[in-house]
């Protein structure tokens, strides 16, 4: 291992939440990092170039834009005519002639990081669509991280989801006993499912502030089991990095800009705009300024803060809600995040409107920025984010917490630590 790093592919990548973690830890370098969403792409190879030390070549070639459920291309390269017109990347001919074999050539892989899109387990996706479960291709996407794990054979890996996926069962058999079946089948050991509701963490023990619960799915090959490395000592591994100093909506957000609803609609950078910053020495930036609202939002968000209708019983909430709306519905579609809690799960549908992210200060009758969505993510404040709006919401929202992952990414090289006895370089 160059320097005692271990090694690591991303798969699912998105914009990059797992590997920023990864690299933030100084124990790991990403081999390869495979995500078929072009924004999120772009939003990756921007910042290996620029925080990583990449160069523009490297980040090209090692975020590999591509559709994971071509598996076989995917690892062995000798990608079709027909999947070279689909994929932007095809100039890089290694890639497209070799693939991930032939850009990890003779470095070893440790680790295999990822999670298939989470919608279709997710409890509310399959509120939304009683048949999701034997239709949703996304159900199936973990036989994909399976043979590319069988191709690389890492010591670990790390399968990361919504809790969600704990009772989902495509095909009508449980998504959880189909994995631990082909896990073991290709030699490896994860938690069985029935114990796999233990192998949830929550992100706020970990420093983010926001309350998300993921389950992490430890596995590790069957031949590097021992006494000082198997699933428990890792799992005690990521326990010991909890902390009960829990961070708050305040301690994340509290000290950006301030903006107030104007009356006087006006375009900024080519964007409606219906708020204005208090400073008004604050240059423009799409991520800081807050997304248009017309004027029956911003009352609805200043009554619903004022009111304090987060407290109020679920049957306030929703004539709250039909009152101000003249609706007849059944749900409230409104929640604010308050200062000295995390906040509620930053989740991809603010691409399409910030009703359940209200701001906490009712004056400004607003939902979260990007910017603020993306601190309690814990992105870091230099990463950025260039996309347009609606696809910078939706890949923070897809995200796993840099901060979570960092933690996990040390308790993984501690294990290995303790397993291969190495004095890891300052």
């Amino acid at each position: 291992m160059k320097n005692n790093k271990l090694t690591f592919i991303d798969l699912f990548a998105g914009c990059g939440g797992l590997s920023e973690g990864f690299l933030q830890s100084g124990k790991f370098d990403g081999i390869a990092h495979v995500e078929w969403e072009i924004p999120m792409v772009r939003t990756l190879r921007k910042r290996l170039s620029t925080k990583w030390e990449h160069t523009e070549e490297e980040a090209f070639k090692n975020v590999i834009h591509f559709d994971i459920q071509k598996t076989d291309e995917l690892i062995n390269g000798n990608w079709t005519d027909e999947t070279k017109a689909v994929y932007e990347n095809t100039n890089h001919k290694d890639v497209s002639d070799k693939g991930l074999r032939g850009l990890t050539g003779d470095k070893k892989v440790n680790l295999i990081i990822g999670g298939p899109p989470c919608q279709a387990y997710s409890v509310a996706g399959r509120a939304q669509d009683k048949n999701s479960m034997k239709d949703d291709y996304r159900n199936y996407l973990f036989e994909s991280f399976i043979k590319v794990v069988d191709a690389f054979q890492p010591e670990v890996f790390v399968f990361e989801n919504v809790p969600g996926m704990l009772s989902a069962a495509p095909g009508d058999k449980l998504v959880t006993e189909r994995i631990f079946e082909s896990f073991s089948q290709h030699g490896y050991l994860i938690k069985t499912p029935s114990n796999l509701k233990k192998a949830v963490q929550t992100a706020s023990d970990f420093g983010v502030p926001q309350k998300r619960n993921r389950v992490i799915i430890i596995g590790i090959r069957n031949d590097v089991l021992s006494d000082n490395f198997n699933l428990q000592t890792i799992y005690d591994e990521i326990n010991k990095l909890k902390s009960s100093n829990i961070k708050t909506v305040k301690d994340a957000i509290g000290d950006l800009p301030v903006f107030k609803p104007t009356s006087n609609t006006e375009k900024l950078n080519g964007r409606k705009h219906s708020y204005k910053a208090v400073d008004t020495s604050l240059e423009y930036d799409d991520n800081l300024w807050p997304r248009f609202q017309n004027e029956r939002d911003i009352k609805i968000f200043r009554e619903w803060v004022f009111h304090d209708m987060n407290k109020k019983p679920m049957e306030e909430k929703i004539d709250f809600y039909n009152r101000l709306l003249g609706k007849n519905s059944n749900h409230a579609k409104y929640r604010n995040l308050e200062w000295d809690k995390p906040s509620q799960t930053i989740v991809a549908h603010l691409y399409k409107d910030g009703l359940m992210f209200i701001h906490p200060d009712g004056e400004q009758a607003r939902s979260i920025t990007v910017k603020e969505a993306a601190l309690l993510q814990s992105f870091p404040n230099d990463f950025e984010f260039i996309e347009k709006m609606g696809n910078n919401y939706k890949m923070i929202g897809n995200a796993v917490p840099p901060l979570m992952a960092k933690k996990i990414a040390i308790a993984i090289s501690e294990a290995f630590k303790s397993r291969n006895n190495i004095n890891w370089r300052k």
